[in-house]
């Protein structure tokens, strides 16, 4: 694999993916402009090297149909800030060879939405998977996906995938497009390579003890991610909305609180899994229950086995904290995923808040800490804790699916060829 830090991109323009889906308010402005902050390394490496630039990414679901409220040229300035110099914009991303064409060393060329097109995605559109025709129609459009891909490559002489927000898609632009370009003509940026190394320091080079918080709202959406854990960690604490389903399965008093049955005998060989292979699986003991779902509804802190009807657990109690405090920070390698309760609600933060805290701290006593998710990410930015740990992952669904053991579509692209 080409070394993207050794390529010298002197006269060559470089078709770059980037993940620039940031959130927007009601006027098109940027609430959020992290992830444009984050490609600008490898975007200046190129651009010093004497390369021009022709960058590439989706915004939103517009489901292959274009969508203004969703058009990139609304980002346009805040690259070209982040850039410190102009940045074109060409407002069909299909039909912009001439443009690329024309671009001069230094120059930056910034593609219009690719979910524009059908063809980025490459699924059939409007049709259900029982149709008759759908397989002939699935057909069709992966040969306009490789067609879409074709033109998307003859833009530039070498293509860089810094999109891990996106690894876990075939896509035309996250994977396709690589095979219209040489093995000395392709490679992961640089936050491509951060994340690929974090997510192999983890999974592959934890030091022991390793532990691993997983939470969220539903075990169906990451019990892939808790299987091929078992294999791997010491600890694996699971909260959130997930933990009442191993509850109940053991037969605890839930109440109202979100679970999900059909998964029950799921939850039972995972425990019996976790116990066989020696590891400590850490449910939550205690939790903080509302009367209702929402910020000001009425709180008591029950025992998690006996949560009275009519109320759902919403947040870890103190004596989980106390328990996975003392786990966490006897530990030399962290992966975190998933919030311990409702985090949008601030009166139910608390516990996601704590499990920043302690993160932090197992962190600057010299543990190994990757955080990913949303609400994780969240958890850590309002605490002000974001660079308290090792390692932020900027690819929740990527993230999980390499957690899962499953390869990553726009890595092998680049390192497989």
């Amino acid at each position: 694999m080409v070394d993207f830090k050794d390529f010298n991109f002197a006269g060559l323009k470089a078709l770059v993916r980037v993940d620039f889906n940031v959130p927007l308010n009601e006027r098109g402005e940027i609430t959020d402009d992290t992830r444009i902050r984050g490609a600008v390394p490898t975007l200046k490496k190129i651009l010093n090297d004497g390369g021009s630039l022709i960058l590439m990414s989706h915004m939103g679901k517009p489901k292959g149909k274009v969508n203004p409220k969703l058009s990139l040229g609304q980002i346009a300035n805040a690259v070209a800030a982040a850039l410190a110099r102009p940045v074109k914009f060409a407002p069909d991303c299909g039909q912009a060879a001439d443009s690329a064409a024309a671009l001069k060393p230094g120059e930056v060329l910034l593609l219009e939405n690719l979910r524009f097109y059908p063809e980025e995605e490459g699924k059939p559109v409007g049709i259900e998977k029982d149709d008759p025709v759908y397989n002939e129609v699935k057909k069709m459009m992966k040969r306009r996906q490789e067609e879409f891909a074709k033109t998307l490559a003859s833009y530039g002489d070498v293509y860089v995938n810094d999109a891990f927000g996106t690894a876990h898609r075939r896509h035309a632009s996250t994977a396709v497009v690589a095979d219209y370009f040489d093995a000395d003509h392709k490679m992961l940026g640089l936050l491509m390579e951060k994340e690929v190394t974090a997510i192999d320091n983890v999974l592959k080079n934890a030091q022991h003890p390793f532990t691993a918080i997983i939470g969220g709202s539903k075990v169906s959406s990451k019990l892939a991610v808790i299987l091929n854990l078992l294999d791997k960690v010491d600890n694996l604490i699971i909260g959130g909305g997930m933990g009442f389903t191993f509850i109940k399965a053991q037969g605890g008093k839930i109440g109202d609180s979100l679970h999900e049955d059909e998964l029950m005998p799921e939850a039972l060989n995972v425990l019996a899994a976790a116990k066989e292979k020696g590891v400590n699986l850490s449910l939550s003991v205690q939790t903080v229950a509302g009367r209702e779902f929402s910020n000001e509804t009425e709180r008591q802190t029950v025992d998690i086995f006996n949560i009275p009807d009519g109320w759902e657990g919403m947040d870890a109690g103190e004596e989980s904290l106390k328990n996975w405090r003392e786990i966490i920070l006897s530990s030399k390698t962290i992966l975190w995923n998933g919030p311990v309760g409702v985090f949008e609600f601030d009166n139910f933060a608390h516990g996601t808040g704590e499990i920043a805290k302690y993160v932090a701290e197992a962190t600057k006593n010299g543990a190994y800490s990757l955080v990913g998710g949303g609400d994780s990410v969240a958890a850590l930015g309002k605490f002000g804790l974001s660079d308290q740990v090792s390692y932020v992952s900027t690819g929740g669904g990527a993230m999980l699916e390499a957690i899962e053991g499953k390869t990553l579509p726009g890595v092998a692209a680049i390192l497989n060829s």
